[in-house]
Order: structure tokens, then C-alpha cells, then sequence
């Protein structure tokens, strides 16, 4: 992964974020993020304003960068065999452009189908398939702290199986 962030470091113009992108690594897709800078808005300006800002901003950058994005991300989809995606931070949010949705099969029992159709019938989701994606997203909200420790444990243990001995 460090290989692939070192790639997207490299080849993005320097002038399109503020510092370097965050790459972020899966099976079927590579999600690269950048800082853009905060537009300037009027003093004591709203909330609201300040967002509404930061969107235009990140719709400019969408539009203006689209040709040279598309050609970087062929070539990354050659090189690394996986979707390339972008998004932006600006202000104080974030905003992905075509990301990919990947079907993940999953074996439930009736209580968690239950569950499910629970969701889907009191309109929090349209079908179980989007009821189990808000239940993930869901626990990523209220437990990231802990699934980041994961994240970072199982770095920790791909780099010792790295350092062990060949089988």
C-alpha cells in the first residue's frame, strides 16, 4: 500500500491539495483524498454559508480536474489492477466522486434477517442489502476508535509475517 500512496504522491500536480493525499486501499478499490483549501468566507458568516462553500469549492475542483483525473486514474487501474476513486476534504467535509459499490455475499440467520426487515419495513432502508451498509456504517460511527486499533494491529501483524521466516 505504501508503494501505491508513494504513486498517487508522485503523479497528482502538486497544486491540486494542500499537502499529500490520503490513499486509502482495498481489494477492488483505491480512494484517493485531498486536502483542498477552504474558501474564504465572510466574517461571522453561517454555518450553513461556510459549508455551502466548501461545496462549490469542491464542485470547481470535480469539474476543473475531471480530463487529468480520469487519465491518472486509467493509469492507476492499469498498474494496480483496482477502481481508482477521488474525493476532497474542504472545510469541514468531505465529498467522494463515483465510488464503487461492491456486492459482498453474507450468510444471516433469522434474527439478524429479522433485523433487517425491521429497517426496511420502518423506511430507515430500502432493502436488506441497504439496511446491513447503514448497520456498518453505523458501526464504524460509534465504534471507529476501536475498528482503527484493529486496523492498525493487523499492519503490526502483516509486518511480522513479512519478517518471519519463508514457508
Amino acid at each position: 500500500m505504501d508503494d501505491i500512496a508513494a504513486w498517487f504522491a508522485g503523479r497528482l500536480p502538486s497544486e491540486w491539495f494542500t499537502g499529500e493525499p490520503e490513499v486509502t486501499v482495498d481489494r477492488e478499490e483505491i480512494v484517493v483524498v485531498g486536502r483542498l483549501e477552504a474558501p474564504d468566507v465572510a466574517e461571522g458568516a453561517s454555518e450553513g454559508a461556510a459549508a455551502a462553500a466548501a461545496a462549490g469549492r469542491a464542485t470547481r475542483f470535480r469539474e476543473d480536474t475531471r480530463e487529468q483525473r480520469i487519465r491518472i486514474a486509467r493509469e492507476g487501474e492499469e498498474l494496480f489492477d483496482r477502481k481508482i476513486a477521488w474525493g476532497v476534504d474542504c472545510g469541514e467535509s468531505r465529498v467522494l466522486f463515483t465510488t464503487v459499490a461492491v456486492p459482498v455475499m453474507t450468510r444471516l440467520r433469522q434474527p439478524e434477517r429479522r433485523t433487517l426487515d425491521t429497517l426496511v419495513e420502518a423506511g430507515i432502508a430500502r432493502s436488506r442489502s441497504e439496511a446491513l451498509a447503514w448497520s456498518v456504517r453505523l458501526v464504524a460511527q460509534h465504534e471507529g476508535d476501536w475498528i482503527e486499533q484493529l486496523r492498525s494491529s493487523l499492519v503490526a501483524v502483516r509486518e511480522a509475517r513479512a519478517a518471519g521466516p519463508s514457508v
